[in-house]
């Protein structure tokens, strides 16, 4: 990696965020994590973990965390961390900034978490609620300042679900810690803040800065908020839902929202079934003979697909 790639891969400020983000693959999860103080790893250190965009239909889920020692826990407090849903865009900003120069006490991390990965898991046939995929963003984030050399002493998260069992489940896969699971833990606990403040910028340039590989030109405002109840969201989604191939990969197909839009205007498609007997048949007819192994083949050549498929970043192969 050259010097200048370098550079764009750490993250000091919003400047360097925005050309991280937008070097992303908005169709892939994707992760980053701050070079770890030295105090962090000589002190014991507090870990807040929050999240961003849980709710709206478009855009990732961002989970982030925040660490710095307890003793330095003051300076939290002087930056401003508080839940972010309560600072506007400019203070979150600000205070963004303000933890990457204190960059020698606080540390941060995020998992950006594509809308792909929240549909293909809600849609699959083994369950993985969004529940589950938070819980696991959340053990990959821990896992990830451990690995670093942050030494944890206590662990807060905000909680998904009941904060009692979510708060059991935690310690039993990390016992060394002391881990506090608690609702609205964003509001009560500033490294929890911190950890949300980190999360909700990341989401908030994010989208500011997603790249639509499928033509559409779109910018952030004409997004609107992203929740399913805003005007401006229904407008973008009513005017982007192709016939054919649905919404663009910012929009999480499997809300609600977008599902019933693909009803009332994308092509119906009716699915066969086939029954058990059938079934049967055609796996007997599939089962290969054991004189197959032996008969000389010609290597079969796979046709490249099309540009019109690979550049709306479809393929052959679909995992359920």
């Amino acid at each position: 990696m050259s010097n200048d790639e370098e550079a764009i891969h750490k993250i000091i400020d919003l400047e360097t965020l925005d050309k991280f983000l937008t070097k992303m693959d908005n169709s892939e999860n994707n992760s980053y994590i701050s070079e770890i103080p030295e105090v962090c790893k000589e002190y014991p250190c507090c870990l807040g973990i929050d999240e961003a965009g849980r709710g709206p239909v478009l855009g990732p889920m961002v989970y982030g965390t925040a660490f710095c020692p307890i003793n330095e826990a003051g300076l939290l407090a002087t930056l401003n961390c508080a839940d972010s849903k309560t600072l506007n865009e400019k203070t979150r900003d600000i205070t963004f900034e303000d933890i990457c120069k204190n960059s020698d006490k606080i540390g941060w991390a995020v998992d950006v978490i594509s809308p792909n990965t929240i549909c293909n898991s809600m849609y699959s046939r083994s369950k993985y609620s969004l529940n589950q995929v938070s819980m696991d963003a959340a053990i990959g984030l821990i896992k990830a300042a451990i690995k670093a050399g942050v030494n944890i002493e206590h662990i807060f998260v905000d909680t998904v679900g009941p904060a009692e069992k979510y708060q059991k489940y935690l310690h039993s896969i990390f016992p060394k810690y002391k881990v506090t699971v608690a609702a609205k833990a964003d509001s009560t606990y500033p490294i929890v803040s911190a950890a949300s403040i980190c999360a909700k910028v990341v989401r908030d340039h994010a989208l500011d800065a997603w790249q639509f590989k499928e033509g559409n030109n779109s910018d952030f405002k004409a997004f609107g908020s992203g929740y399913p109840g805003d005007p401006v969201t229904k407008k973008f989604l009513a005017e982007n839902c192709d016939m054919v191939f649905g919404f663009p990969q910012l929009v999480r197909f499997s809300w609600s929202t977008s599902e019933k839009i693909l009803q009332e205007q994308a092509y119906h498609v009716e699915w066969e079934e086939i029954d058990e007997d059938e079934k049967a048949t055609k796996a007997s007819e599939k089962t290969t003979s054991i004189t197959s192994f032996f008969k000389v083949t010609e290597k079969k050549t796979v046709k490249p697909i099309h540009n019109f498929f690979s550049q709306r970043c479809l393929s052959r192969n679909v995992e359920l």
